[in-house]
């Protein structure tokens, strides 16, 4: 396990409509440890001209120039929401954020994990906020390509974990994953203080109403979603890669 002062920077890599933000709610109840919200969302957005709700205003706030994102990543640890210091950087990032044009060597000075859920679960979530989602939109490709890249780069599978498996046990999950990383785990990740943080995006008041109301991870819910048949050729691509990711989940 890793010393008091040794800095861990955990990037977290999702799709959209994951459990994503609960993730970083968890991580972001430990004493040690400091988050940071989709740090590329304002790039994204400037780059791809995306009409996401509040662009504008993510924009204007956020850094667009994806080198300076990556040197807040990979440069000194902010302080934990207990205004500690903190040796764990926690990074939740968005797969689909990470547009080619970005350099990936930086991901080498980062601990690189990735949060994975079922395509059919996450395009019904997705068509209860935007219609039509590209393929790009969805993040799945963009995932299997990170996950690619750090594989090939570490010569080792990094640590994977399934929404569904988080949901059903979250104790046991969140274990496996502070061991893969390195870190002591901490009861403090199992139940969190309801409503937004500071270190919410400025986009939380449109996406984050369920999570602001929780106090824990929801317990897991089984779908019955069908994927719209013009969706089918999307999700069988989604699906293939959330397959392949899958395999070497933490169970």
């Amino acid at each position: 396990m890793s010393g008091a002062h040794v800095p861990i920077r955990v990037a977290m890599w999702s799709g959209p409509r994951n459990i994503s933000t609960a993730m970083m709610r968890a991580w972001g109840n430990r004493p040690d440890t400091s988050v940071v919200d989709e740090p590329f969302y304002a790039f994204y957005l400037n780059a791809t001209g995306k009409k996401h709700p509040g662009a504008d205003k993510v924009i204007a706030v956020g850094e667009t120039d994806w080198r300076k994102v990556v040197a807040q990543l990979t440069g000194p640890i902010p302080e934990s929401r207990h205004k500690r210091p903190s040796h764990v950087f926690y990074q939740k990032q968005m797969t689909h954020h990470l547009l080619p044009e970005v350099d990936r060597e930086w991901l080498g000075a980062v601990t690189n994990c990735f949060l994975i859920r079922d395509p059919r679960e996450v395009i019904a979530s997705y068509l209860k906020k935007r219609e039509n989602p590209a393929l790009e939109d969805l993040g799945f490709v963009q995932q299997a390509e990170i996950f690619d890249f750090v594989r090939e780069r570490t010569n080792a599978i990094p640590p994977i974990v399934d929404a569904k498996d988080v949901l059903e046990n979250p104790e046991r999950i969140l274990h496996l994953l502070c061991e893969a990383v390195g870190i002591e785990f901490s009861e403090s990740m199992l139940s969190w203080p309801p409503g937004l943080r500071e270190t919410d995006g400025i986009w939380a008041n449109y996406w984050y109403g369920e999570v602001a109301r929780s106090t824990s991870f929801e317990p897991y819910r089984s779908r019955r979603d069908e994927v719209p048949k013009h969706l089918l050729e999307i999700h069988n691509r989604c699906r293939e890669c959330y397959d392949r990711l899958y395999e070497y989940r933490l169970v």
